[in-house]
C-alpha cells in the first residue's frame, strides 16, 4: 500500500527522511568498527572499556547493538508498505537514532560508568522501538504483523538477562544470549520467507521466465516457523538438551525443504537475489550444527552461533540493505560498485568464523581473517551507499 508522506517527514533532512536510511548507514558502519575493535581488544591488546566480561560485552553488541539498528531500518521501513503510515521521520526518527547511539556510548564505556547506569541507557531502546511498531501497527489496522512488535519487546527481555548479570545476578546473561539467538534465527525465518520466493518469482515474471518454479506450500511454511519458534521456550527451559537438538534438527529440514521449492538457481544471474537464498542457506547450516551437537563430537555451541550471526544474519542483512536502500531510494535494482565485492567479503567472513570454531582453522588466523573480511564488507557498504542514502529519491519524490 502507498503511504502518504507528512508535511514534517518531506521537509526532514534527507539522512532523517526515512528510517532505512540513518539506521542502514549505522548498522553497517557499526559492524565494521564493533567488529576490528573486539579483535583488536582480543589480540591486539587495544585498552578498550569493555567491562569485565569482553567477551559477554562482544556478545551483546553484535546480538544487541548492531542486529537492532538492522532490523530497525528495515522494520520501520517495510511498515510503510504494510500500513500506509506516513514513516517515522525528521525529530522523532532523530529521537530514535540517539536512543540507540546511547546504547553503545554506555556499553563503550561500561568501565567508567556504574552498571545500573549502563543498563538503564542501554535498556531504553527496544522498547521504546516496540511500543512504537505496536502502535502503528494497532492503528492502521495490521494486526498480521502485531507479532514482531512482541518479538522486538523479547529482545528487549534477552537484553535485560544481560545487563543482571551485570547487576549482580547469576547467569542470566546466557540465558539472554540463547533468547536472542533464537529470536534473531525466528525473525529471519519468517521476514527471509517472505521476501525471498516473493523477490524470486517477481524478478522471473519481469524477465519473461516461469515464476510458477518458486512453490511456496502454507504448511511446510508453518513446521518451518513453529519448529524455529518452539526453539526459543525449549532452550531456557534447563535440562533438554536433547529435545532442542531435535528440534533444531526438525527445524533444519523444514527451512531447508522450503529453500529448495523457492528454486533459486534460476535467479543465478541477479546478485540481489542469490544473494537472499545463500542468507537462507546459513540460517539451514545453523540449525543443523545446533542440532548435531549432542550426537558429533568436535561440534561446539560457537559453531552454529557464528553460522547464525556471522553467516545467516550478516548475509541476509547485507543483501537486504542493499536491496531496499536502492528500491526506496528510487533507483533501479542494480549493485553499484562494489557491490559483489561487499557479497564476496561477508559470505566469507561467516565461512572463516565457522570454520575456526570447528578447528578447521588456527583460531587466532581464523578469527582474524574472518574480523577483516567482515569489516571490508560492511565498510564497502558505507562508501558504496553513503551517496545513495544521504542524497535525494533518484525519482524526484519525497522520502
Amino acid at each position: 500500500m502507498a503511504h502518504v508522506m507528512s508535511a514534517h517527514a518531506r521537509n526532514a533532512p534527507i539522512l532523517l527522511a526515512y528510517p532505512f536510511r540513518p539506521f542502514f548507514l549505522l548498522a553497517a558502519l557499526y559492524a565494521a568498527v564493533g567488529v576490528l575493535a573486539w579483535v583488536g581488544y582480543l589480540f591486539g591488546g587495544w585498552p578498550l572499556s569493555l567491562g569485565d566480561a569482553p567477551v559477554r560485552w562482544h556478545a551483546h553488541e553484535m546480538l544487541l547493538g548492531f542486529l537492532p539498528a538492522a532490523i530497525t531500518g528495515f522494520l520501520l521501513t517495510a511498515m510503510t508498505n504494510w500500513t500506509g503510515a506516513p514513516p517515522l521521520a525528521g525529530r522523532g526518527l532523530l529521537a530514535l537514532v540517539a536512543l540507540w547511539l546511547a546504547g553503545r556510548a554506555a556499553m563503550w564505556t561500561g568501565t567508567w560508568l556504574p552498571a545500573w547506569l549502563v543498563a538503564a541507557v542501554d535498556l531504553a531502546y527496544l522498547p521504546v522501538l516496540a511500543i512504537y511498531i505496536a502502535r502503528v501497527l494497532l492503528r492502521y489496522g495490521n494486526r498480521r504483523n502485531l507479532f514482531l512488535a512482541g518479538v522486538i519487546g523479547l529482545f528487549a527481555l534477552a537484553n535485560l538477562l544481560f545487563h543482571l548479570q551485570a547487576l549482580g545476578w547469576t547467569a542470566t546473561a546466557i540465558a539472554g544470549e540463547r533468547l536472542a539467538l533464537n529470536l534473531i534465527t525466528l525473525l529471519m525465518v519468517v521476514i527471509a520467507g517472505r521476501i525471498t520466493p516473493a523477490f524470486t518469482a517477481n524478478w522471473l515474471r519481469i524477465h519473461g521466465e516461469d515464476p510458477d518454479v518458486v512453490q511456496r506450500l502454507p504448511n511446510l511454511d508453518r513446521a518451518a516457523i513453529a519448529a524455529t519458534a518452539l526453539m526459543i521456550p525449549v532452550d531456557l527451559i534447563p535440562g533438554l538438551p536433547l529435545a532442542g537438538a531435535l528440534l533444531a534438527l526438525a527445524a533444519s529440514v523444514a527451512n531447508g525443504a522450503r529453500l529448495t521449492l523457492w528454486s533459486g538457481w534460476h535467479v543465478w544471474r541477479e546478485p540481489l537475489l542469490w544473494i537472499l537464498h545463500l542468507g537462507y542457506l546459513w540460517i539451514v547450516a545453523a540449525l543443523l550444527l545446533k542440532g548435531l551437537q549432542p550426537f558429533a563430537d568436535g561440534i561446539i555451541p560457537t559453531a552454529w552461533i557464528h553460522a547464525v550471526t556471522a553467516g545467516a544474519a550478516g548475509t541476509l542483512i547485507m543483501g537486504v540493505m542493499t536491496r531496499v536502500s536502492l528500491g526506496h531510494t528510487g533507483r533501479a535494482l542494480s549493485l553499484p560498485p562494489f557491490g559483489l565485492g561487499m557479497y564476496a567479503a561477508v559470505l566469507a567472513a561467516g565461512l572463516l568464523r565457522v570454520a575456526a570454531a570447528l578447528g578447521l582453522l588456527d583460531y587466532r588466523l581464523g578469527v582474524s581473517a574472518s574480523a577483516l573480511a567482515w569489516a571490508v564488507g560492511f565498510g564497502l557498504f558505507v562508501i558504496a551507499y553513503w551517496p545513495i542514502l544521504s542524497r535525494p529519491r533518484a525519482d524526484g519524490r519525497p522520502g
